[in-house]
């Protein structure tokens, strides 16, 4: 039973400069939502239930060949025990029915301190809530760029480092520490660039408490309503009704 999988060449070519170039022009992107040792970062996040997945594509078309492809029981074959996958006898597992969805922009020199995923702790109130298994999807990595690596870690001690480039696709256990280094090197303003989806599997009650889908950005009301005025295909300066609070 591995710690972690990777896929190299996961999304290549067409795709995966479509799905770059529309994230990162997007205007939700400004600093993180997330707190503690993201706060060097920027990107910004979605929150969405299995029920919400059809809202978040029909939004945000340019997602779906990633959110099939994370979602894809296949990338995730290796983190299963050996029996189970030897022998084809899976046990009756929950499938994930919640998801945290972030891109993470680093400029060189920033990294991501050591944690463990929990961003849906807090809004399930399950104690001691992580994901089952976190998906990393490397969109860019600075030419020339020396380091940037993901170190993966158990009780401290490390357990595998992922060396980034685009295209590659890193699913790991939801309970494994975690931390990037920073890039040095690379073109001025160059970024490293990953979206990574923490995968949740929750009881009823609990999933009844996470957000169907909400965006979290600090770019401000403007971007949602320009959002809005985008999704509507209507030019004028209507204004929306006012998004969520936490969005």
């Amino acid at each position: 039973m591995s710690e972690y999988v990777t896929h190299r060449d996961a999304l290549t070519g067409s795709r995966l400069e479509a799905l770059r170039e529309a994230l990162l022009a997007s205007r939700f992107v400004a600093r993180s939502p997330l707190m503690g040792s993201f706060q060097a970062s920027k990107g910004f996040a979605f929150i969405f239930t299995e029920e919400g997945r059809a809202t978040l594509l029909e939004r945000f078309p340019f997602l779906a060949d990633y959110v099939s492809l994370v979602m894809d029981p296949a990338t995730t074959r290796g983190l299963l025990p050996w029996r189970e996958r030897l022998f084809g006898a899976r046990q009756e597992r929950q499938r994930p029915n919640a998801f945290y969805l972030n891109l993470l922009l680093l400029e060189a020199g920033k990294g991501v301190g050591r944690h463990i995923d929990a961003t849906l702790r807090a809004p399930s109130e399950v104690e001691g809530a992580v994901p089952e298994h976190v998906s990393v999807l490397y969109l860019t990595v600075p030419e020339g760029a020396h380091g940037g690596s993901l170190q993966l870690l158990r009780a401290d001690q490390p357990v595998g480092r992922v060396r980034p480039r685009p295209g590659l696709l890193v699913q790991f256990r939801g309970d494994l520490q975690h931390e990037v280094h920073p890039f040095t090197g690379g073109a001025e303003g160059a970024l490293r660039a990953s979206l990574v989806c923490e995968q949740y599997a929750f009881g009823p009650e609990a999933l009844a408490r996470i957000p169907t889908f909400r965006i979290q950005s600090k770019a401000g009301f403007s971007a949602y309503l320009d959002e809005h005025r985008s999704r509507e295909g209507d030019p004028s300066p209507a204004k929306p009704k006012a998004p969520p609070a936490g969005s």
